[in-house]
């Protein structure tokens, strides 16, 4: 295989010295993808684990670390091993996708994720609606048509990168060799697909 035919492995890298928490990203996702009143595919947490909500340092020199969340897109996905309609399933390019019109509304998806990164939508709600499990995927429609997700797009601060890692020359790949990063409850082995670099500079709130 040609190494311009090399199937693309897609990954995203979200910067957390860039990240300022403004949410623009979730409100893009929401508008693009037309997702129920009160729904969110992507979100914007304030610490993690047992430290959410709470900023290190002692006061008045106190700093908050913001965490954009949604679906992980693992390779080892457990909401893949458990959707009972193969409603949910891994594209080649490692997207973990939805086909609505197989979804039952099961929520066994949801009970697997260990990211909260899915919701069960009341029928007659959102775009597709209703009475299915949603979630983000990474804009497969716009990533097809060689775009980045609408929330990369959106990212004011540049705090996003989307692309191969695989590939030596993308942004991606540069960004994972330079940087410490880590990935949400690796110790799961899900292996997600998003990667979070490393704070290095504080910023006081």
């Amino acid at each position: 295989m040609a190494e311009g035919d090399r199937p693309r492995s897609y990954a995203m890298v979200i910067d957390l010295d860039r990240c300022t928490g403004c949410w623009a990203c979730s409100v893009a996702c929401r508008e693009a993808n037309g997702v129920a009143q009160g729904f969110a595919w992507n979100v914007v947490m304030t610490g993690e684990g047992d430290a959410q909500d709470v900023p290190s340092g002692n006061y008045p020199d106190l700093d908050l670390t913001y965490y954009p969340v949604g679906c992980q897109h693992c390779e080892d996905a457990p909401c893949v091993k458990v959707c009972p309609t193969g409603a949910t399933y891994p594209r080649p390019d490692g997207i973990v996708a939805l086909d609505y019109d197989l979804c039952n509304g099961c929520r066994a998806c949801i009970a697997a994720c260990p990211y909260g990164a899915r919701s069960y939508v009341p029928p007659g709600q959102g775009a597709r609606g209703g009475g299915v499990v949603e979630k983000c995927d990474f804009c497969a429609a716009r990533v097809d048509q060689g775009l980045t997700p609408v929330c990369v797009a959106a990212c004011a601060q540049g705090a996003r990168v989307f692309g191969d890692p695989s590939d030596p020359d993308s942004e991606v790949a540069r960004l994972l060799a330079a940087r410490p990063a880590k990935r949400l409850f690796e110790e799961l082995g899900t292996s997600p697909r998003v990667h979070y670099l490393l704070r290095r500079e504080r910023r006081p709130l």
